[in-house]
């Protein structure tokens, strides 16, 4: 698996997680402040695709993950 495709895996669990655990409405609200880590996982997926540098991504990629494509 390439490290760009586990970026976007990992990125895609943590915004539900954290939209699971911070929306009212959920059975597994905990606190609203989880929404937080919701907006910090979108801007830094905004700022990847614009400067085109991921720090998730370089971190794998020292671990020996191949990168993405």
């Amino acid at each position: 698996m390439t490290s760009w495709r586990i970026v976007r895996i990992v990125a895609g669990t943590f915004v539900l997680l954290s939209l699971a655990l911070g929306t009212p409405g959920s059975p597994w609200f905990v606190s609203p402040w989880w929404l937080a880590f919701t907006a910090f996982v979108g801007a830094n997926l905004l700022q990847s695709g614009i400067t085109q540098w991921c720090i998730m991504e370089s971190i794998l990629r020292k671990f020996g993950v191949r990168g993405g494509a």
